[in-house]
């Protein structure tokens, strides 16, 4: 077991690998820009480095400082969380050269699967179902409208390094592909510093679903059931809970087969979840990869009853996994508390929390780095926090969540709350039938773009 891990990320994602490192007995270091120096990550952590001004390209995507941060400290691992540096191959590859253990893939694994087009050309040749598309990156336009052809309209143009809805245009027609095209690349050079994309066919109103998997250095993949992740804006999840609604048995069986070869098929080691979209008949298709922990890793701990990070840590440092998958335990649902303001089409809306309560009580639980009289900073995103609930199942897990919502205070800045109180009282939301175009069409309904 390691002794110190540098924590090379901010917010709630680091407190919570804080966390449960503390509970393993493992010392931690927290670097942290100047504007996070308020932050709860850096208060609770045994150790704290500052590693430059407020803007992300000169503190937490500083690769020289963070691996000087780590051996200024005596760290022997690092764990970059989610978002920043947790899918950078480079990183990986330099903190392997510096002597210290990445807790994630392997820079081959990273370009292998992090890379979108790489992953969905080596889901295809494992026999795992791929959405229509173009093989490998699309370098030119031209190339692009012939391949947009041969699938059909509508088609997706995606950012290969890309995550997050950055780098993606939906296209409908030809005479919006060359500007789609341009605008995704240029988009994916700016958000990921890779402008190479490639094109899917789009599949309309399908369910986003992705199965969270682990893999250990003695060629163990497990997986650990589906997360439904279909309320998103623009991309963006928003809502997710698991099981999915639409789950049954044998789906569940094969999307889990299926994950896991894909993971086996490269040897894959740490944490990491395959995003698929069903469709309305339930055939479904892999979409891409992320080789790192995702933000609702805890609806997943919560229906297995597993700490993921613990299990992250414990892979990384040589163990096999500790808690074998079981079949899920109830229903969860995590609900992201941004600083934003829906009426004005979800504008971040940083500043001063002057008044803050938490909502508690059997099934409820709080992951969030934010307190009261606490600044939001606006140079990051502007999540504060995830309302994570369970039930003995879904009815109950709404009810638990429509009470805990309605406890959740936050005054002195805007934030998503009334937004989501408002889905919990939606009965396409409560009937489970509901598809990825729900929030879009939901929010046409109150003239909200």
């Amino acid at each position: 077991m390691f002794k110190k891990i540098l924590i090379a990320n901010r917010g709630e994602i680091a407190l919570r690998i804080i966390r449960t490192c503390k509970e393993l007995g493992v010392k931690t270091v927290a670097v942290y820009s100047e504007a996070d120096k308020h932050s709860l990550h850096v208060t609770f952590a045994d150790e704290a480095v500052c590693i430059g001004p407020a803007l992300s390209k000169d503190s937490y995507l500083k690769i020289p400082v963070i691996i000087s941060a780590a051996q200024i400290t005596g760290a022997e691992a690092i764990h970059p969380g989610y978002g920043f540096l947790a899918e950078n191959a480079n990183f990986s590859e330099i903190c392997a050269e510096s002597g210290i253990k990445f807790i994630g893939p392997s820079p081959e694994m990273i370009n292998m699967m992090g890379n979108k087009a790489n992953a969905k050309e080596t889901m295809r040749r494992n026999g795992v179902p791929v959405i229509p598309g173009s093989d490998g990156v699309v370098t030119n336009v031209i190339d692009g409208k012939a391949i947009a052809h041969e699938i059909g309209f509508p088609v997706i143009i995606k950012a290969s390094a890309g995550g997050g809805g950055k780098g993606m245009r939906i296209v409908q027609d030809e005479s919006e592909f060359e500007n789609a095209f341009q605008t995704a690349s240029s988009e994916a050079v700016a958000s990921f510093g890779n402008g190479e994309v490639y094109i899917e066919k789009y599949l309309e109103n399908p369910r986003h679903i992705e199965f969270q998997i682990m893999g250990d250095q003695f060629g163990n993949v497990y997986h650990y059931g589906e997360r439904d992740c279909s309320i998103q804006r623009r991309h963006q999840k928003l809502i997710e809970e698991s099981p999915s609604p639409i789950m049954d048995a044998e789906l569940r069986r094969k999307m889990g087969e299926a994950a896991v070869l894909g993971a086996k098929s490269v040897n894959y080691e740490g944490a990491g979840t395959i995003e698929c979209l069903v469709d309305k008949y339930k055939n479904f298709y892999f979409m891409e990869m992320n080789t790192r922990i995702q933000v609702e890793h805890p609806v997943t701990e919560a229906v297995n009853q597993v700490d993921l990070i613990r299990q992250q840590i414990l892979v990384a440092g040589g163990e096999k996994i500790e808690t074998m998958p079981k079949d899920p335990i109830g229903h969860a649902i995590e609900f992201r508390i941004n600083a934003e303001d829906p009426e004005k089409g979800f504008r971040p809306n940083p500043g001063k929390i002057e008044s803050l309560h938490f909502p508690g009580g059997f099934g409820i639980r709080i992951d969030s780095h934010v307190y009261q009289s606490y600044v939001i900073p606006p140079h990051y995103d502007s999540l504060l926090a995830k309302l994570i609930v369970w039930g003995t199942d879904r009815k109950i897990a709404i009810k638990r969540a429509r009470r805990a919502m309605e406890e959740f205070t936050v005054e002195g800045v805007k934030t998503t709350i009334p937004f989501h109180l408002e889905v919990l009282e939606n009965e396409q939301f409560l009937s489970g039938n509901f598809d990825t175009s729900f929030l879009d069409n939901f929010l046409k309904e109150k003239n909200i773009n």
